[in-house]
């Protein structure tokens, strides 16, 4: 969300009324989420001036540990010098420590390739908002998942109750530090998730929302105390339960 929020920002920012605009002071500080939006807390700092230059040789984006050369337009202006600042050091404050644990194991190869290629510089603002908003629309729409055994056959559903919220094991990257929520497409993925995980004897797909729409499954080590409520299913391994439990 983050990262998909600031590439928006940064499409922005390239082709602003004003021209494109360069963030001279990019650091994490100078950004903070509202309503789900990345926004810019400080734009002293910001610039629509491109460097001049009289031959390619003249336009050298510097990084300290990387430097691109870009090329000299015809009206003597480095071309896209300023999206493609913005771009890199998105990659480098953002994108690094956020991209590689962002998503379901098969989509991480597709972010995977967006942080090569903004590392590279081979994709520029365009390219990258594209390749960020066909991640979201798999992740959203459940495409990603791989054809692969039904799993959910494999547990009993008890309609009508919830299991009772307490601290349980831990899995990552969940949404609570209380124990296993994880955003999952559908019951099937999360009994996809169960099996994997050999703590996990039963989950309940809860009412909770992402940002992106997709509903929060809680995963439990023991199918336990369960409660009430008309609007829950719970969803026991058939391995863990058994008639007497029932």
């Amino acid at each position: 969300q983050i990262c998909l929020s600031l590439v928006k920002l940064l499409f922005y920012l390239a082709h602003s009324p004003l021209g494109s605009i360069v963030l001279l002071d990019f650091q994490p500080r100078q950004f903070v989420m509202v309503d789900g939006n990345l926004k810019v807390t400080d734009m002293d700092d910001a610039s629509t001036e491109e460097l001049s230059c009289k031959a390619d040789n003249d336009c050298t984006l510097e990084f300290p540990t990387r430097s691109f050369p870009l090329k000299c337009s015809a009206v003597g202006k480095c071309e896209g010098i300023n999206e493609k600042k913005n771009l890199f050091n998105a990659y480098r404050y953002f994108f690094t420590y956020l991209l590689p644990h962002s998503a379901p194991p098969p989509l991480q190869p597709l972010l995977r390739d967006i942080l090569n290629a903004t590392g590279d510089l081979r994709y520029g603002i365009n390219e990258t908002l594209k390749a960020f908003e066909k991640v979201l629309h798999l992740y959203k729409s459940g495409l990603y998942l791989q054809k692969r055994p039904l799993l959910l056959k494999e547990y009993i559903s008890l309609k009508g109750f919830r299991t009772v919220e307490a601290e349980d094991y831990k899995c990552w990257p969940s949404y609570s530090h209380l124990g296993c929520l994880l955003s999952v497409h559908s019951a099937e993925e999360a009994a996809a998730i169960c099996s994997s995980q050999s703590q996990c004897q039963s989950f309940i797909v809860t009412q909770q929302r992402t940002w992106t729409g997709r509903p929060l499954a809680s995963f439990q080590s023991s199918p336990t105390d369960l409660i009430p409520d008309v609007n829950a299913v719970v969803y026991i391994k058939r391995s863990a339960s058994s008639g007497e439990r029932l």
